[in-house]
């Protein structure tokens, strides 16, 4: 299990990204969260496996349908002992 934080820059607000994010990561069986910044972009963390992280990120890269994705960061964190359960939409900052 990997823990790797996302951040999404381009047209990702008002245009269901989140929502995008959750759908997709329930079917990869990912871990974590997806809110938007007050800098317009969105921010993942996830915890899932190497092939898993790949999947997500590529889904990143392509986003919904009315979005506009520029580029993806990503960067990996040290996972907490125990690892985040469910994916959820988070609160934004």
């Amino acid at each position: 299990m990997e823990r790797r934080r996302y951040r999404v820059y381009g047209r990702v607000q008002g245009v269901g990204f989140r929502a995008f994010v959750w759908r997709e990561a329930q079917h990869l069986d990912v871990a974590g969260w997806v809110r938007n910044r007050f800098d317009g972009t969105v921010e993942v963390l996830a915890d899932a496996a190497a092939a898993e992280h790949e999947r997500l990120a590529l889904i990143l890269e392509r986003g919904p349908r009315m979005s506009r994705v520029d580029r993806v960061e990503s960067a990996s964190e040290r996972a907490e002992e125990q690892p985040m359960s469910g994916f959820t939409v988070a609160g934004d900052v």
